[in-house]
């Protein structure tokens, strides 16, 4: 699975750098490291090949495995789903949970709290204590809050996004079926609102676990080769993925001038769901890196996020994070993107007005 992909390439990034081992202070050229396969003997050579030819056998053989482990994924998404509909119930305050399920003891806990965090959780529990009783429905604004906490998922969300996931009551994956091309989807479970008409958002993950027939050596797992989102239904007026501009134009005989208003696209954790498509000709780099960096969410909210939605909430998730390192862009293409946005924000109007 993905998942192991990942800790491939982690393994490789802390130990395998020859150069550094011990107290050696030459540093190996490749070409001294790497043997020229073309200078050696004939006979060896046709050796390496055929060691090659059973690498190639291996990464068709691991393939086959990871197809095993998406199945084995499929099984025991069954197994924990009730635990995640349970989870589901306390949030949306459908459900109140027993005395029994409330019971949580964590040693060391509160020596672990910093002292300034101890003092304000006594003034609020001062404060609770002298103000009426306020009983909130289930866990508010659960979803939005992990997305807050999770730089990620904060980079993505703007400030026009957070009224709307308030009413996100939960985030579910599903596997493809047996015999199916191997795929997940991403499921955003919200209740009724006031700015569209859909329960549920998709957004769908196709994978592929196989060598690349031009390049088999590069395998190191599934890879996820595609997505597809789905069509919100917005209410009118309350589309937060487009904002209207106006715009004056000057007639070429009369001379005259008018202002028109048009929509144009804004930033918004909602173009989540209409991602850019790879085209069949090729990507260029700005484009590679925008899938890229979609395949990195969707993957994300998969393994961390649906798994341990209470540990981000709280926050103690986030020091696990480590490993998950984000690729920066350069300064120069931070430049430019803000440059556009603010010439793109010139003679802006509110949507919602």
């Amino acid at each position: 699975m993905e998942a192991r992909k990942n800790e491939k390439n982690e393994a490789r990034g802390k130990g395998g750098n020859k150069a550094s081992q011990g107290d050696r202070t030459e540093i190996i050229s490749e070409a001294e490291r790497i043997p020229n396969v073309s200078a050696l003997p004939k006979a060896v050579k046709r050796r390496v090949y055929a060691l090659k030819r059973l690498q190639v056998q291996s990464a068709h053989i691991e393939a086959k495995f990871y197809e095993e482990v998406h199945e084995l994924e499929r099984k025991y998404a069954g197994l924990y789903q009730p635990i995640f509909d349970k989870r589901r119930e306390v949030v949306s305050g459908a459900v109140e949970p027993t005395d029994e399920e409330c019971e949580w003891h964590s040693e060391g806990e509160e020596e672990e709290l910093a002292e300034d965090l101890k003092k304000k959780a006594a003034l609020e529990e001062k404060k609770e204590e002298s103000a009426p009783a306020d009983d909130p429905k289930g866990i508010p604004e659960f979803w939005l809050t992990i997305f807050k906490h999770v730089d990620m998922l904060g980079e993505m969300l703007q400030e026009h996004d957070e009224p709307i996931l308030k009413h996100l009551q939960d985030i579910k994956v599903k596997f493809s079926e047996p015999g199916q091309p191997m795929s997940f989807t991403l499921e955003f479970h919200f209740e009724p609102n006031s700015y569209f008409s859909n329960a549920v958002l998709t957004k769908v993950y196709k994978m592929k676990s196989e060598p690349d027939p031009v390049d088999p050596f590069s395998f190191e797992g599934p890879e996820i080769v595609d997505c597809e989102g789905c069509k919100i239904d917005w209410h009118k007026g309350k589309d937060v993925t487009v904002k209207t501009i106006k715009k004056k134009q000057k007639h070429k005989g009369r001379g005259t001038v008018r202002t028109i208003t048009k929509e144009v696209p804004q930033d918004s954790f909602f173009n989540f769901f209409n991602p850019v498509k790879a085209s069949p000709d090729g990507m260029d780099e700005d484009l590679d890196f925008t899938l890229a960096t979609d395949f990195e969410i969707g993957h994300f909210f998969r393994e961390r996020i649906i798994p341990r939605a209470v540990l981000y909430f709280t926050g103690e998730a986030l020091e696990d994070d480590e490993s998950f390192e984000e690729e920066d862009l350069e300064e120069g293409e931070e430049e430019d993107l803000d440059e556009e946005g603010e010439e793109e924000d010139e003679g802006d109007l509110d949507p919602t007005a």
